[in-house]
């Protein structure tokens, strides 16, 4: 396996998707909230609020909504969990896709995503995301194994899934929260602004264009 990596772990909303959070503001000046308040809302208490719960799994999609909304009327606004949950699926970034094929056609991959189970999608778009999912070599999905980013635990079953030690990966997220504990186990860690920028870092990481 060239350089000192053999595998790279890529987060899925806000990396090989586009960030939900553009859609969450578009849905905070609609009924006007603050800018920020639903990832505010989501910082607080993060290993026990309704989004974690509904992350781990712990609560249905219902649960969540009469928690969610409680918690945003405790913070002083007030919303639609529903409509929120429908709000999670970003558009797919061909650039990142692309080189998701290139990589994993000599690296290890995974996807590490904090995902819901009560995401719905159109057909012909979960499809699409299906076929995605069929690149990564293991997919590690929150609402499966119980466990979320940033815990410690989910990036430990992914290495372990992988066959991998820490050192040997590198991880993209667009949340500097989550890449943190991945840091401190050893992982080299991409913060994704945009395509152009993390396919830059990824490329200048692994000494190789990843580009089509």
């Amino acid at each position: 396996m060239p350089g000192p990596f053999s595998a790279v772990l890529w987060d899925f909303g806000g990396v090989i998707l586009s960030s939900p959070f553009d859609a969450f503001a578009e849905y905070e000046a609609d009924i006007g909230l603050p800018p920020g308040f639903i990832r505010q809302l989501n910082a607080r208490n993060p290993d026990t609020n309704a989004w974690a719960r509904l992350e781990r799994s712990e609560v249905t999609a219902e649960e969540f909504c009469r928690l969610f909304e409680a918690e945003a009327l405790a913070a002083g606004g007030e919303l639609s969990g529903k409509k929120v949950i429908s709000l999670l699926s970003g558009e797919v970034r061909s650039e990142m896709v692309a080189a998701l094929r290139n990589v994993a056609a000599r690296y290890k991959t995974a996807c590490l995503t904090n995902n819901v189970r009560a995401t719905t999608r159109p057909p012909h778009r979960q499809a699409k995301i299906d076929e995605i999912m069929k690149i990564f070599g293991v997919v590690v999905e929150s609402s499966k194994v119980g466990v979320r980013k940033p815990e410690p635990e989910f990036y430990r079953k992914a290495c372990a899934m992988l066959e991998i030690e820490p050192s040997q990966a590198i991880f993209l997220d667009d949340l500097g929260i989550n890449l943190k504990p991945a840091r401190d186990m050893g992982m080299a860690t991409i913060k994704v602004t945009s395509a152009a920028q993390a396919l830059d870092d990824l490329e200048a990481l692994l000494g190789h264009s990843v580009r089509d």
